[in-house]
């Protein structure tokens, strides 16, 4: 039974019975249907009483539970003493979220005359603390919501004081000069706000002194600005707490956020969520939200109205809340800090991922401000330009195509099937070691080789640096679609990063750490719990082929596109640029830079950047420095 249903019947229809046990059974079916009419009431003073009559006092005690389901069972056969029946039933509630409630209430029946047996209807039919004019209502308590933390155990998304700031209709002065202000003091907070809705929520408001709310502000940006917007005419303040991360930026594309449930989310879980409840949006947060949630307390309590109208309750059943269970990730805060100054002021979207080489934890997952909605950085799908050539090279290490300083031609340009492949910036190095066609990015050296590469050289060596192999880290991503390298002008591209391949920076930061460890193993993000079907370790790579191409990797900062890392305090970087066309006869390219410094594997993707060593480079630059601090 899922609450009462309308009555189908009035007490015309009753049909007394000489048997207590076949009118107790029509009672709870009555109950059960919400047809009262086949059952005869009388009050406990022997008044008869209409089932509407009595539908309606039953409808009334119910009260918050109507949409709970109900099992209604007699015990046994009512048991007769003279005019008086009694039987034992018993009530099975299925409460909102699934919290079963039990327990057994009295059937009392009354035989007067030829009236055969009726129902003495009294609130304690329904529980036996209920009286005339009470309700049955739930209460609710939201269980704790648990943190999201990181790789040294400590919280990343955390119970963190904050500020609302609203203003109130009645208290302004002057609407038009005050969002000019509000406007300014939260651009100095690096806050961007669009106040036009809030002129329109203070047009609209009927009560004068509403509370209308503007932004929300983490408490140490609002102490910023404390002393210039208290000032300002027509604004207020309200002290809380909300689960945020440490700053407004930090992983918000892959941790998402922690807000008020939605319609939609309402809708999507009626019987876990209430208004109000804070809910993930977006991320690890959304994915793990029913974890991080807990489970809500309820009680049922009778309220009571006094004779002065106040209402007590009094609890008749409760179950306490289960706070929400912590997910732990690999982040650290620190490195996740200087990601997210490095990419800061890149105009362009862009994303860094960094990936410890020794244990393969992902460090820090950062989207520029442009695209910062956007888990671009994990799961965007972008071809990888010359950072490639890393792969490339390795598959044709592996198969003894190249050494370091064999040489191999890097004319102007190349022609494959009909299709001219040129460098960047026309380049021309004419014959020379293979060493410097990669510190140089020589695209027409790789259009050279592609032959001898082949597309299952392409394959082999992508797989073993874990490109298109399927990964489960606990989070969306994309580990790259590898070109089919099915036609030589296609292969062609492919040496160099262009054609049908596409790669996410996690994937690349991924390759890149399997190339400093000398083995792939997957990258790691959350541990607590820990993902299902992981993907297995690759082969130890040669040392024949890695330690080539690491000394190549290496020269393309000491002589080669990235020489502006030359100088990054620290261990020595080692590293490929890349600029990636992504679409055929257009100008824009992406750039690229994949690299490492001691423990630290890195990737960095500019989006219509150009070329990789001009905006890259420098996001590389400044993440590695600030580490190094």
């Amino acid at each position: 039974m899922a609450g009462l249903l309308l009555l189908t019947g009035g007490i015309a229809a009753c049909s007394a019975s000489d048997d207590p046990g076949d009118t107790l059974d029509a009672f709870l079916k009555g109950w059960r249907t919400g047809d009262l009419s086949k059952t005869g009431f009388v009050t406990p003073d022997g008044s008869k009483i209409s089932a509407n009559d009595v539908y309606t006092q039953l409808h009334g005690l119910i009260g918050d539970l109507e949409k709970s389901s109900l099992l209604l069972s007699a015990q046994a056969k009512p048991k007769e003493t003279g005019e008086i029946a009694s039987a034992a039933v018993k009530l099975d509630w299925t409460l909102p979220g699934g919290t079963p409630w039990s327990y057994e209430s009295t059937v009392r029946l009354t035989k007067r005359d030829t009236d055969g047996w009726r129902v003495i209807w009294e609130p304690a039919v329904v529980h036996s603390e209920l009286t005339a004019g009470d309700r049955l209502e739930l209460r609710r308590r939201t269980a704790d919501r648990a943190d999201v933390l990181g790789g040294d155990g400590k919280p990343i998304v955390t119970h963190r004081p904050v500020v609302t700031v609203g203003v109130t209709p009645a208290k302004i002065t002057d609407q038009a000069a005050l969002f000019k202000e509000l406007g300014k003091l939260f651009k100095s907070i690096d806050v961007d706000i669009d106040l036009k809705n809030v002129g329109e929520r203070v047009k609209d408001a009927t009560d004068e002194n509403a509370f209308i709310d503007v932004i929300t502000l983490r408490r140490p940006d609002y102490d910023k600005i404390r002393t210039r917007i208290r000032a300002l005419d027509g604004t207020v303040f309200a002290e809380g707490e909300r689960n945020l991360a440490p700053s407004r930026p930090f992983a918000r594309a892959l941790l998402g956020t922690v807000d008020a449930a939605t319609r939609e989310d309402l809708d999507a879980n009626p019987d876990g969520l209430r208004e109000n409840d804070q809910v993930g949006h977006g991320g690890l947060l959304q994915r793990y939200d029913a974890q991080l949630r807990g489970t809500p307390g309820q009680s049922v309590v009778i309220a009571r109205r006094t004779p002065d109208e106040q209402v007590e309750d009094s609890q008749l059943f409760g179950i306490e809340p289960i706070a929400g269970k912590p997910i732990t990730t690999t982040l650290d805060i620190r490195t996740q800090n200087a990601a997210e100054a490095a990419v800061a002021k890149e105009k362009q979207p862009s994303a860094l991922v960094a990936v410890r080489i020794s244990d393969s934890s992902i460090l820090a997952v950062a989207n520029g401000p442009a695209g910062a909605a956007v888990n671009t950085a994990m799961t965007g799908q972008v071809p990888p330009g010359s950072t490639f050539k890393m792969v490339s090279t390795l598959g044709l290490l592996d198969k003894k195509a190249v050494t370091l300083d064999g040489e191999v031609d890097c004319p102007k340009t190349k022609k494959v099937s009909g299709r001219s492949f040129k460098n960047s910036h026309d380049m021309v190095l004419g014959s020379v070691p293979f060493r410097t066609d990669f510190a140089k990015s020589c695209n027409t050296a790789f259009v050279n080789l592609a032959p001898k590469l082949g597309a299952d050289g392409l394959r082999d060596a992508s797989a073993k640096l874990g490109l298109g192999v399927k990964w489960d880290l606990g989070a969306d991503a994309f580990t790259g679609t590898i070109s089919p390298a099915d036609s030589p002008t296609e292969l062609a591209a492919a040496t160099f990063g262009q054609g049908a391949t596409a790669v996410s920076p996690l994937a690349m930061a991924g390759a890149t750490a399997a190339v400093a460890r000398g083995r792939f193993v997957q990258p790691r993000l959350v541990t607590d719990p820990a993902p299902t079907a992981p993907a297995a370790e690759g082969p130890k790579l040669a040392e024949s082929s890695v330690q080539p191409l690491r000394t190549m990797m290496r020269a393309v900062v000491t002589d080669g596109t990235g020489t502006a890392l030359a100088d990054v305090p620290g261990k020595p970087v080692s590293g490929k640029t890349g600029t990636a066309e992504f679409k055929d006869g257009e100008q824009e390219t992406h750039a690229w830079f994949v690299g490492w410094q001691g423990d630290i594997a890195v990737a960095v993707m500019v989006q219509k950047g150009g070329a990789g060593a001009e905006a890259a480079v420098p996001i590389a630059e400044r993440f590695l420095t600030a580490l190094n601090k």
